[in-house]
C-alpha cells in the first residue's frame, strides 16, 4: 500500500471522533421538505453543506436556488494532468419522523446506542453525503487528490426531485464528468459490501371505472347492472397469468434475457427465499415461474396493485352498487422498457378485456427508465477493489429493485454512468422510526471512498 494511501486511511482513523460529532450536528437538522414549514430548516441544511464544503478547501461552492429547495454543488479540481472528474450525488433532506411516539429518542436528537446512531436523515442520506467528504478530506490533508471532485447535494429527492432535471440541463458544463458516484443505496448486511449496478424504471397509473351515473342500492339494480368494482378486480386479476407474468400485451418485447454470467453473479446474494419470507412475514412468496427471488425483484419486470378503492368503506354496513372505482397501479420496468410503451400495452389490454358495460379513464401519473451500469467500467472497478481492500472480499453485485431517477437524468443528459453504492443496512429503519446508521460500517465506508478517490488516479 503506497504511503499516501496509508497517511490518508490513518488521518481517517484519528478524526472519527470529530467526524462523528459532525454526523450528530448534521443530522439534528429537521430538514423535511415535504413540508413547508421546515423551509427554514432546508435552508439551514443546504448552507450547513455549503460551509463544510468551504471548509475543506472547495472551490466555487454555490447555494441555487430552485423553484423549490436549493441545490449546493462544489469542487475540488486537481492540477494532475487528464485527471478522471467523478460528480458525488447526494441530497440533504429527509423523510417526515411521524409517528413520533414510536421513536426511542427523538427524531433531530441524535443519540449513540451501541454501535448505532439514531436519528432521522442518518441512513438516509446524511451519513453517506458526510462520507464522501469525510474521505475527500482524509486524502487532501494527507496529499494529493489525484481525480477531479464535483458534489452536486439536492434538498429534493424525498419528494421526488420535481426540479433537479431542469438544473442538470441548465448546468451541463458546469456539471461534466466522467463517471457519476451514488451513495443513496445499501448494503445486505454489516460483512457484505455491495455495488448496486443496475435499477428497475417505474410506470404509474391511476385507472378509473365508472357504471352508473350515481351509487345505486344493491338490491334494487344489483344483477342488472355490472358493477364499476365487480369490472375492475376482474380486469386486475386479469392482469398476471397462472405463472406470475404480466399479460399485457408486448410488455416483455424489450425485456433483456439474463445470460448464465449475470445470473450465478447475483445467485452470490443472500437474498434466498427464506431471506425475503423473514423479511415480509408472508406465509409464501409468489413470483413469475422459473426466476429465483432475487432474479425476480432485481431483473424481472412487475405490476402490482397500490391501493384500491370504491364504494362504501365505513363501519357497519351499507348496501350500495357504487358508482365508480379506482386502483393504483404501478409497474416496475427494468432496461429497455419504455414507460410510454407501457402505457400503450396497458391501453391495449383494456380496450380488449373491458367490458361495454362500464367505461373508464387510464391517466399515467410517473415514468421513468431503468438502469444498468457496465460492471466493467473503470468507476466499478475502482469501487469494487475499494471495497475488497477495506472488507477482505469481493463485493456482491446487486440489481436493486427500486428507482433512483437521477441515475437515469445523469446518463440521458451528461452521457455518464453512475456508480451505486452506499453503507446503510436492512434494519436501518430508512423512512421509519427509530432510523440510525450502524457506525462501524460508516467508517468502512469512509475508507472505501478513500481507496475509490484514489484508485480513479492510478
Amino acid at each position: 500500500m503506497s504511503e499516501s494511501r496509508t497517511s490518508a486511511l490513518k488521518y481517517a482513523q484519528d478524526h472519527r471522533e470529530r467526524f462523528l460529532e459532525e454526523f450528530k450536528d448534521f443530522v439534528s437538522i429537521a430538514s423535511i421538505s415535504t413540508d413547508p414549514k421546515n423551509k427554514p430548516e432546508i435552508g439551514k441544511a443546504a448552507e450547513w453543506i455549503a460551509d463544510k464544503m468551504h471548509g475543506l478547501g472547495l472551490t466555487n461552492v454555490k447555494v441555487f436556488p430552485t423553484q423549490g429547495h436549493p441545490v449546493v454543488f462544489g469542487e475540488f479540481l486537481t492540477t494532475a494532468p487528464n485527471s478522471n472528474t467523478v460528480l458525488v450525488y447526494g441530497h440533504y433532506d429527509v423523510q417526515p419522523p411521524e409517528p413520533l411516539e414510536l421513536w426511542q429518542s427523538g427524531p433531530f436528537t441524535p443519540e449513540q446506542r451501541g454501535e448505532n446512531m439514531y436519528a432521522r436523515g442518518a441512513a438516509d442520506m446524511k451519513g453517506q453525503v458526510l462520507a464522501s467528504l469525510n474521505a475527500l478530506e482524509a486524502v487532501i490533508r494527507t496529499g494529493k487528490l489525484p481525480v477531479n471532485l464535483k458534489f452536486l447535494i439536492e434538498g429534493e429527492e424525498e419528494i421526488g426531485s420535481p426540479n433537479l432535471e431542469k438544473f442538470i440541463i441548465e448546468h451541463q458544463d458546469l456539471l461534466a464528468c466522467d463517471v457519476a458516484l451514488n451513495p443513496d443505496t445499501g448494503m445486505l448486511a454489516p460483512d457484505l459490501p455491495t455495488i448496486t449496478y443496475a435499477l428497475r424504471g417505474l410506470a404509474y397509473f391511476e385507472l378509473c371505472v365508472y357504471g352508473p351515473k350515481q351509487d345505486l342500492h344493491s338490491g334494487q339494480y344489483g344483477g342488472v347492472i355490472l358493477n364499476p368494482a365487480q369490472a375492475l378486480c376482474e380486469l386486475i386479476a386479469g392482469m398476471h397469468d397462472a405463472h406470475g407474468r404480466v399479460t399485457l400485451p408486448g410488455f416483455y418485447a424489450r425485456v433483456r434475457p439474463l445470460d448464465a454470467e449475470e445470473r450465478a453473479e447475483l445467485a452470490r446474494l443472500p437474498t434466498d427465499e427464506s431471506f425475503y419470507l423473514e423479511q415480509t412475514g408472508s406465509p409464501a412468496l409468489w413470483g413469475e415461474t422459473g426466476y429465483s427471488p432475487t432474479e425476480q425483484v432485481g431483473a424481472r419486470p412487475t405490476l402490482e396493485v397500490n391501493g384500491l378503492y370504491s364504494g362504501f368503506t365505513g363501519e357497519g354496513a351499507k348496501t350500495v352498487l357504487p358508482a365508480w372505482a379506482m386502483v393504483k397501479i404501478s409497474t416496475r420496468l427494468v432496461p429497455d422498457q419504455d414507460p410510454d410503451e407501457v402505457y400503450i400495452q396497458l391501453s391495449n389490454y383494456l380496450k380488449t378485456n373491458a367490458p361495454k358495460t362500464i367505461r373508464y379513464e387510464l391517466t399515467q401519473i410517473v415514468g421513468s427508465r431503468a438502469s444498468i451500469s457496465d460492471r466493467t467500467s473503470r468507476g466499478v472497478r475502482a469501487l469494487e477493489d475499494a471495497m475488497e481492500s477495506v472488507w477482505g472480499e469481493r463485493p456482491l453485485f446487486r440489481r436493486e429493485g427500486g428507482s433512483v431517477p437521477v441515475v437515469n437524468s445523469f446518463k440521458n443528459i451528461l452521457g455518464v454512468e453512475s456508480v451505486n453504492t452506499g453503507f446503510s443496512l436492512p434494519d436501518d429503519n430508512l423512512h421509519a422510526p427509530n432510523e440510525k446508521q450502524h457506525l462501524p460500517t460508516w467508517y468502512r465506508g469512509i475508507d472505501t471512498f478513500i481507496h475509490f478517490y484514489l484508485n480513479l488516479g492510478g
